[in-house]
């Protein structure tokens, strides 16, 4: 009984490690500090400011996704399935995004 109740647990995928998951929340706090230090300070065009907070989002994601969701374990051989999930679903979003976007500028009414 002892043996398979090992044979289960170990069947399981294992999760990251406090080493990891003490990586990814400081650069997670980095990547927080970064743009509230450059907004509060005005240190840039309103413009720049848009483009770091943008570009510190996306890390910040890509650092979540590798650190605290996992997404680069898996065994070899095996089809990542969470990948090609996470894959389209963003490509759905942004399908909607910019189709929205294209839309609310390419409707407007000419008096």
């Amino acid at each position: 009984m002892a043996e398979q109740h090992n044979h289960a647990h170990e069947s399981h995928e294992e999760h990251g490690s406090l080493k990891s998951y003490t990586i990814g929340y400081v650069i997670s706090i980095i990547l927080t500090i970064i743009p509230l230090v450059v907004v509060l300070n005005d240190m840039f065009s309103r413009t720049v400011n848009m483009v770091i907070i943008l570009i510190m989002a996306v890390l910040q994601f890509g650092v979540q996704l590798l650190f605290f969701m996992h997404i680069r374990d898996g065994e070899a051989g095996k089809p990542k399935w969470n990948v090609m999930g996470l894959i389209l679903g963003i490509l759905l979003v942004l399908t909607i995004v910019v189709g929205s976007i294209w839309i609310m500028m390419n409707n407007q009414v000419a008096h």
